[in-house]
């Protein structure tokens, strides 16, 4: 095996959201690539699944379940993880909560709340608790997986697209105050209309067979982690 086929021996990843789905497929695809891949998501059963796939195939991994929601979640999730390295090569920030699909005025207040817990708080938690692992490697990368409505929002969709919309507020804040005082790096990639169960909900009428599998994304989210490219970087992945 050379490094060609293994770019990211000797690294160490960290997976939101990696019990299905996008997050799945990117742990699995890191591993494959030679990255120690941490998942981390709410259901263990799930996690434990993908930590074996990535077994068999001949990876290797960490299960770390974590609910984003809770207050104090992030925090014992970093405690953990930095009692064991010292580190953080690669973040992919993938877990999102999409609330129901309603009028801005009809908004359940609770929803909305979980989610700005997840896809907002959660990922200021997140840069703050690692960006010190972060900082200590020679090429660090953080990836955020964002949604088409943040920047371009229609109707109904208002608790999700303004969650996003701050999502990658945050993310392009850090990219630009970190650029010139260390080596992280940081992407928001659109993953565009993708074979999940998320998706699922939005379009309960699509057909999943004329969307691409998460693998699709996957590995292009790999592909991106080994390219030089600029931050902040923003990417829309369309591709069948």
């Amino acid at each position: 095996m050379t490094a060609a086929d293994k770019p990211f021996a000797g690294q160490l990843a960290l997976v939101t959201g990696a019990s299905k789905g996008i997050g799945a497929a990117t742990a699995e695809a890191l591993a494959a690539a030679g990255a120690h891949v941490i998942l981390t998501a709410r259901d263990t059963k799930a996690l434990e699944a993908v930590e074996d796939r990535i077994h068999a195939a001949g990876g290797t991994a960490t299960i770390a379940p974590v609910d984003l929601a809770e207050a104090d979640g992030i925090a014992r999730l970093a405690t953990a993880i930095r009692s064991r390295w010292t580190t953080l090569d690669i973040l992919v920030i993938n877990a999102a909560i999409l609330p129901q699909l309603t009028a801005v005025t009809q908004i359940d207040q609770p929803s909305l709340n979980k989610a700005l817990t997840v896809n907002v708080l959660a990922t200021q938690a997140l840069l703050a608790h690692f960006d010190p692992m972060l900082r200590t490697s020679t090429n660090a990368r953080v990836i955020g997986l964002t949604s088409t409505v943040a920047t371009d929002p229609r109707a109904y969709w208002g608790a999700y697209a303004s969650t996003k919309a701050a999502f990658e507020v945050l993310l392009d804040c850090y990219a630009q105050e970190v650029r010139n005082i260390s080596k992280v790096r940081v992407a928001i990639v659109n993953p565009g209309a993708t074979r999940t169960a998320m998706r699922a909900r939005a379009y309960p009428g699509e057909d999943p067979a004329s969307l691409k599998g998460p693998e699709v994304v996957a590995d292009r989210l790999v592909a991106l982690l080994g390219e030089d490219f600029a931050s902040p970087y923003r990417e829309a992945i369309n591709r069948a």
